[in-house]
């Protein structure tokens, strides 16, 4: 769990970069919707900086334009006009490959390093890197200069390198890391970010986060802000008494879960995660999720049926019959599970089980013997299928210990399985 805050932009002037994939791969409807995710982010930071959307970047904040493709080129320096600024974003058209490392450059030497302005970047991409140099020396460059990194990632047909944004981006990377496999989603990330950057830091933060009941929470480290605690096994505190309030930083909780219960398939951690701070502001989490295999369990015998009996409230003792159940003689019950290892779809297997009890001489005496069919599962793969609670009633007569007469006394048993398919594909050769 992460999440970041910055000063206040009205009192704490920012030069922001916006650097633009504008490879190839952004052709057609996913640059269409970048353009309008950018323009609405400069719309937002003119509106912040002076209470009106008045086409100037007010109290002496700034932004500039990268984009990029097999070369990055400065579409704008620093400026203040909101016009040109949109114009530069317009004028964006794709092509060629992806030279992140020429980007995080031609971004860097924007800077004015002599300037107390606030320094951010925000870089958008939605593939891996095709031309050029490593970039993230060019990216540790840079935020060793103290430029804040935001970036996003569209996760498109060619695909992203989710972790080389993550080494980009500031820490902690889920605070500065947005990717999405949607391009209609671009305008709102900007949004979000817009908005982000330019709302003030945060004092006296809550963040309560419960997890589904699939899952439990084993332990957390010590958040590097704040203070977090366990209310209960699903729900974690964390309070942190101000973020953002004199440079732009970020938070970090981590803690561990555990799966719990028979839940499977892809599943939701979070049930909600519930966030306050004394300014009012609004903020959205990641929503992660969690593939859980259980694999196939078959049950063949069903547990005995219960019976059902009821005392009333003002009766002292009650008589029940239990009907035709009659302890003959002392006995076991012995209880075998067995996981079936790589079984095709669609095919049904047939298990037997053979057990036999064994003397302390290594004897064998016979004592069961069952038969199963398992059901064929539907996965697209081959699967392991465990079948569970294969029971033997094992009177103590006979029994190859020796001792008939006392249920406590120590025996041992050998089980032999075997399995084959039912359902097969073989046929004979037939005469033409």
């Amino acid at each position: 769990m992460g999440l970041t805050a910055a000063p206040d932009i009205v009192s704490n002037p920012t030069d922001i970069v916006l650097i633009l994939d504008r490879s190839g791969s952004m052709s057609g409807k996913p640059l269409d919707n970048l353009k309008k995710g950018a323009r609405k982010f400069i719309d937002i930071i003119d509106e912040a900086t002076d209470s009106a959307q008045d086409g100037q970047i007010g109290n002496g904040s700034r932004i500039g334009i990268v984009s990029f493709a097999t070369a990055a080129t400065q579409d704008t320096q620093l400026i203040t006009s909101v016009s040109a600024l949109k114009d530069a974003v317009d004028g964006l058209n794709a092509g060629g490959s992806t030279n992140h490392a020429d980007a995080f450059a031609k971004a860097t030497a924007l800077f004015d390093f002599a300037s107390t302005n606030a320094k951010v970047m925000v870089m958008f991409t939605d593939g891996r890197t095709t031309a050029g140099v490593p970039p993230t020396p060019f990216a540790d460059a840079a935020k060793a200069q103290g430029i804040i990194i935001y970036v996003i990632g569209l996760n498109g047909s060619g695909g992203i390198d989710e972790q080389a944004l993550r080494d980009w981006a500031s820490d902690p990377d889920s605070a500065y890391v947005s990717i999405t496999p949607d391009d209609d989603e671009l305008e709102q990330l900007f949004e979000d970010l817009a908005q982000n950057i330019s709302k003030p830091g945060a004092t006296d933060i809550v963040i309560k986060e419960r997890v589904t009941d699939c899952f439990r929470i084993l332990s957390f480290t010590k958040p590097d802000k704040g203070s977090a605690e366990l209310l209960d096994e699903r729900t974690l505190q964390w309070k942190i008494d101000k973020l953002g309030v004199s440079k732009s930083e970020g938070a970090t909780l981590k803690f561990t879960v555990r799966h719990n219960g028979q839940c499977s398939g892809l599943l939701t951690v979070n049930e909600d995660i519930d966030y306050t701070d004394h300014e009012g502001n609004t903020v959205e989490f990641d929503d992660p999720k969690i593939e859980v295999d259980c694999g196939n369990d078959e049950f063949p015998e069903p547990c005995p049926t219960p019976m059902e009996v009821t005392i009333d409230g003002c009766e002292d003792a009650v008589e029940f019959d239990a009907g035709d159940l009659h302890l003959e003689s002392l006995g076991r019950i012995l209880q075998l599970d067995v996981t079936l290892k790589n079984i095709c779809p669609r095919k049904r297997v047939a298990l037997a089980v053979l057990l036999n009890e064994v003397d302390d001489k290594g004897h064998e005496f016979k004592r069961g013997f069952k038969t199963v069919v398992v059901p064929a599962h539907e996965h697209p793969t081959c699967q392991d299928v465990t079948v569970r609670c294969i029971k033997f009633v094992l009177p103590e007569t006979p029994d190859a210990s020796g001792d008939a007469d006392s249920i406590c006394n120590r025996r041992k048993f050998r089980a032999r399985f075997i399995a084959h398919y039912i359902d097969y594909d073989f046929n004979c050769c037939t005469p033409r």
